[in-house]
């Protein structure tokens, strides 16, 4: 199966555990990979037969800078629940998402992630 990517994806938002995380703020980097057939978009070389990226980068922007969650595995869930809900030819989406700057006592560590991978036989 062929796939899209958008790498390195970068926003801010309020989500965490921590009072000073859903005050202050920090943040996100975000990957999302879909799986999907791109002989005919390879073929047509119309936007309608393909993933619109920037429809893609839009929802992933508006989940997360939108309304604040505790665990970034729920925003991970969101976005990949969105693009297998709005994409109907995407078969699967694994959703990466880091955070940067990690407020653990005494840590020293370049970022925390989550890495989900959803099918759309799971969502159906």
């Amino acid at each position: 199966m062929d796939c899209i990517r958008l790498n390195d994806m970068v926003f801010y938002g309020y989500h965490g555990v921590l009072p000073e995380e859903r005050t202050l703020g920090q943040r996100f980097l975000v990957d999302v990979e879909m799986r999907t057939d791109l002989r005919r978009a390879g073929g047509t070389d119309a936007l309608s037969d393909t993933v619109n990226y920037a429809e893609v980068y839009t929802a992933v922007r508006d989940i997360v800078t939108g309304p604040p969650l505790q665990l970034i595995e729920s925003v991970a869930e969101r976005i990949a629940a969105h693009i297998l809900g709005a994409h109907g030819s995407v078969e699967s989406v694994r959703v990466r998402i880091r955070k940067p700057e990690v407020p653990l006592p005494g840590a020293i560590l370049s970022s925390s992630e989550v890495r989900i991978e959803r099918a759309r036989a799971e969502t159906d």
